[in-house]
Parts: C-alpha cells; sequence; structure tokens
C-alpha cells in the first residue's frame, strides 16, 4: 500500500483533513478515513467522551444566537424578504446541530450511522449556501417576495441541492461506483467550488444593490466585515489549526476559530439584511425605524409631500427601500428617515 500523499491536491481532502477534523475526514482518503495532526483534547462527561468541547460551546452559542435572529426576523412583518432569509438561518441552525453531533462524538465515527448524519450534514451545507444565494436576488424583486413563487423556488431548490449533495456524499463513503473515498474529486468540487462560487455570486448581487438603489453605503461596511469574518475564519481553520493546537497545548484548535467567525459572519448576514430593510410603521408600532434611504427618480409634483406619488402607493412588503403606504392609521404619511 503507497504512502499517503499529504499535500494539497485538487479533488482530494488529504491535506485539509491532516490538519484539521472536519465531519467528513473519518470517511474519506483512506479505508479508515484521515486523521488530524494535532486536535482538541476530549473530556469524559457521564462515561461518555466529548470531542473539541470548547468548539460544543460555540455551536450552543451559536444556536442561542440563531435563535434571537430567527425572533428579530420574524417580528419585521412587513420587511420585503423576510420569509425568504429566515430560511436561511433555520438552516444554519440545522447545520450547526449536526455539526454539534458529529463533531462532539455524540454520533461515534464507529457507528454505521456516521456516514448517513454526515452526509445529511454535507447536503445541509450546500443548500444553506444556496438558499443564500437565492436571497441575494430577493431584493432585485424578479418574483414578489412573500408570494408562493418565491417561496417555493427556494425551498423546493435548496431540497433538491441538498437531496443531490446528500446522494454524492454517502455514495462517496460507501464506495458507489463511479464515486470512491479514495478520490473523492466531485464531492471536494461541492463543498468548496460550488459553496464558494454561490458565497460569492450572493456578495456581487448585494454590493450592486447598494451601489444601485440605496443613498447610503453603510451596508457595505457590513458585507465586508462578513467577508473578512468568513475569509479569517477558513483560512485558520485550513492553514493554522495545527499551529494553534500546538501553541494552545492541544485545548482548542482551529476548529474552534473557525466556528466563531463562521457565526460572527452570519451574524453580518443578518445585520446587512436588518439594516437595508424598512417595516411599514402602519403595521409595526413601537418597531425601530431603519436608516437607509433610497434614491427614487421623482418629480417636482412627487416631491410635494400631498400623498401622491410614491407616497400614493402600497407594496405587499417593505423594505430594500420600497415606497411606504399613503397613510398611517390616522391619514398621516409615512416617510422614510432623512426626508
Amino acid at each position: 500500500m503507497s504512502a499517503v500523499n499529504y499535500n494539497f491536491e485538487f479533488g482530494k481532502f488529504n491535506y485539509i483533513c491532516n490538519n484539521v477534523m472536519l465531519t467528513l475526514c473519518p470517511l474519506v482518503g483512506t479505508p479508515d478515513g484521515i486523521e488530524p495532526v494535532c486536535y482538541s483534547r476530549n473530556v469524559r462527561l457521564v462515561d461518555t467522551l466529548i470531542f473539541q468541547p470548547s468548539t460544543l460551546i460555540i455551536h450552543l452559542i451559536a444556536l442561542i444566537m440563531t435563535a434571537i435572529m430567527i425572533y428579530h426576523i420574524r417580528s419585521k412583518y412587513t420587511a420585503v424578504g423576510r420569509k425568504e432569509i429566515i430560511m436561511f438561518f433555520y438552516l444554519y441552525m440545522l447545520v450547526t446541530i449536526m455539526d454539534l453531533l458529529l463533531i462532539s462524538g455524540i454520533i461515534p465515527t464507529a457507528s454505521e450511522l456516521y456516514p448517513f448524519f454526515t452526509g445529511v450534514h454535507l447536503g445541509l451545507i450546500s443548500a444553506t449556501f444556496w438558499c443564500l444565494l437565492l436571497n441575494g436576488f430577493v431584493g432585485f424583486q424578479f418574483a414578489e417576495d412573500g408570494t408562493p413563487l418565491s417561496l417555493w423556488s427556494i425551498r423546493l431548490s435548496s431540497f433538491v441541492v441538498f437531496g443531490a449533495v446528500t446522494f454524492l456524499s454517502i455514495a462517496t463513503f460507501k464506495d458507489m461506483s463511479p464515486f470512491n473515498k479514495a478520490n473523492p474529486i466531485a464531492l471536494w468540487i461541492v463543498f468548496f467550488i460550488f459553496n464558494g462560487a454561490a458565497l460569492l455570486i450572493y456578495v456581487i448581487l448585494q454590493i450592486v444593490l447598494v451601489v444601485n438603489t440605496l443613498d447610503d453605503r453603510w451596508p457595505l461596511g457590513d458585507i465586508i466585515f462578513g467577508i473578512a469574518f468568513f475569509a479569517t475564519g477558513q483560512v485558520i481553520l485550513y492553514v493554522f489549526s495545527v499551529p494553534i493546537c500546538n501553541f494552545a497545548k492541544h485545548y482548542i484548535d482551529g476548529l474552534f476559530f473557525g466556528t466563531i467567525a463562521t457565526l460572527l459572519s452570519v451574524m453580518m448576514v443578518y445585520k446587512y439584511w436588518d439594516s437595508i430593510t424598512k417595516e411599514d410603521l402602519e403595521f409595526s408600532v413601537g418597531s425601530k425605524q431603519n436608516v437607509w434611504e433610497v434614491k427614487e427618480l421623482l418629480g417636482e409634483d412627487e416631491m410635494g409631500g400631498n400623498g401622491g406619488g410614491m407616497y400614493g402607493q402600497q407594496h405587499q412588503g417593505h423594505g430594500y427601500g420600497g415606497p411606504s403606504p399613503a397613510g398611517g392609521p390616522y391619514g398621516q404619511p409615512n416617510y422614510y428617515e432623512g426626508y
């Protein structure tokens, strides 16, 4: 049997799994998988070994923070893309739960169910990136937000991506021809190129949306911070995990910081969406009004404040600088901040 090459190779996880413990690492590369050079200590809890305890704590914090973000999204009843973006956070929550179960060893790698749970985990990751990508189109209103067309196109296509990647993962782990764990090139392409392309396209779409639609440029800061957090986390995860693990005496490794960085980037997705959406004050009494103002090509007669023009039309969901209704509950006009 030839020695395993741990140098970076396109289509192989050997180099990555040699540096950091991903959920798929025990299932690819060799018949027994690939074990990282250095990883976080385990602890015994009620006769059960818990791996990556520090990362487990971050996962629990991520679940709490995601629940809080979902609550705030649900409370913005009239914001554009509310129902669409909330699907992304539900998927992220499911990914976090699966990561928690697999990384911590609650579902042990020796279990016959481990390959199937890992396949579901990888399928959820790709579905989450796909859902985020489709949310990037919501602001352009190609399909009216909140309508069955908008919602079910995201739900069904995300489910298709989930099912396809889950099948591909399990087929690779089980050496179903033409896939095999020794050369998992298809899974590698999905894990890095497909997911990465979805994220890149989403970012480009949001930059175009902000530049062409909003007067304020502050939302660009949310995008920049989100990308910075995510990129930093990936570099730490795949490049500096072993040095961090050795320096910290095996108490933490790159997975700990990578999980934190991912959480922060997801929080910036929420912060960005919250900053560019606006609620209709007629339907959300006491809610905080957002400050992002939208460029509209208005004539002199539309700027007269007489209830006509853009203030005389009502949109199903208000946000991304969409028009407000003509009047509030007592007939008063609703305006964006900054007008």
